[in-house]
């Protein structure tokens, strides 16, 4: 079995995205709108942040799986593949994070 990615579970929301049925939680928070996904994502980072702090470690390995989810549900929402975000994400690897800093700064 392949390891589990970023990747499956965007097809596995994608897949859900374009199912039918009422038990599906993603089906209902897409059903929603952005903006309902957009919060969630919202409350799971603060719930991410506050269990970083807190020092449980399995807490924080829970929370970060909701924030990765959620991500990707607001990604579907909005038709954003994430493979334009790993695209960002290697554009800004190939100079120093303080100097993409900078220059977001000048733009």
């Amino acid at each position: 079995m392949p390891p589990f990615t970023l990747e499956s579970l965007a097809e596995i929301i994608a897949e859900r995205a374009r199912a039918g049925g009422e038990r599906s939680y993603t089906r209902k928070l897409l059903d929603q709108g952005p903006k309902k996904a957009a919060k969630k994502l919202a409350e799971e980072g603060a719930e991410a942040a506050l269990a970083a702090v807190s020092g449980e470690k399995d807490e924080l390995v829970a929370e970060a799986a909701d924030v990765l989810y959620h991500l990707l549900v607001v990604l579907e929402a909005r038709g954003v593949p994430l493979s334009d975000v790993y695209a960002e994400l290697e554009r800004r690897t190939a100079r120093s994070g303080i100097d993409e800093k900078e220059s977001r700064r000048r733009d």
